[in-house]
């Protein structure tokens, strides 16, 4: 199978339907990492089944847990190499992303993919999230975070920024979890956990949703 099809196939097994043109934009952006990553140290998975795989199909697993609505804004905590907000906007340009990543070696390349392929309502920010100006607090409708650190941590990290009823999306191993008296401590509630099996690999992951009860002020939290 080749690695487009590979793509593709596994795509379609979340139901997620590819154009040519969503595929081409994606091996671009897959090509530019590997070649990226050649100078820098962006990611450790460098083989390319393992990038499509292990990168690309692991992002498009996140629309499991929100709807891409025309409009909807996704902040993206850590993004590194741009997993998973980039495919999730090559995919679905109807949304706008921002990607926070404070290494700046790291941004460059976020900023030279959105570039590239002419992603319009794409922003990067090179800071911390704890850094993030005031501004974009309870300014958006999804978070994701795909290596940023432990779930209390990007809770923490998050929460602020998004707003009332906003929804956190997070791929975890099956073993990690978080207590139901830290849930009502920081007012938000499971709204969703989705069982999963990474196409063409056995390693199983979970889909968490988190949803936010309300107005909570920075620095509520504890990782």
């Amino acid at each position: 199978m080749s690695l487009r099809e590979l793509l593709r196939t596994g795509a379609e097994s979340f139901g997620i339907d590819l154009s040519i043109e969503q595929i081409d934009a994606l091996f671009v952006y897959f090509a530019e990492l590997e070649k990226w990553n050649k100078k820098i140290n962006l990611t450790s998975i460098r083989e390319a089944q393992d990038i499509v795989i292990k990168h690309g199909l692991d992002s498009l697993s996140y629309l499991k847990g929100f709807t891409p609505l025309r409009g909807l804004k996704l902040l993206d905590i850590g993004s590194g190499a741009g997993f998973p907000a980039l495919p999730l906007k090559i995919v679905h340009p109807e949304i706008a992303i921002t990607l926070v990543e404070s290494v700046k070696k790291k941004a460059s390349f976020l900023r030279h993919i959105i570039r590239t392929l002419k992603l319009t309502s794409a922003a990067v920010i090179d800071t911390k999230i704890d850094q993030l100006s005031d501004s974009y607090h309870y300014a958006f409708d999804v978070i994701t975070a795909r290596a940023f650190a432990g779930m209390n941590a990007v809770l923490s990290a998050g929460l602020p920024y998004l707003k009332k009823d906003g929804i956190l999306v997070l791929s975890r191993g099956p073993s990690e979890t978080i207590s139901e008296h830290e849930l009502v401590r920081i007012g938000v509630v499971v709204e969703n956990q989705i069982g999963l099996t990474l196409p063409f690999t056995d390693n199983k992951r979970i889909i968490w949703v988190f949803k936010k009860l309300g107005i909570v002020p920075r620095g509520t939290f504890t990782c």
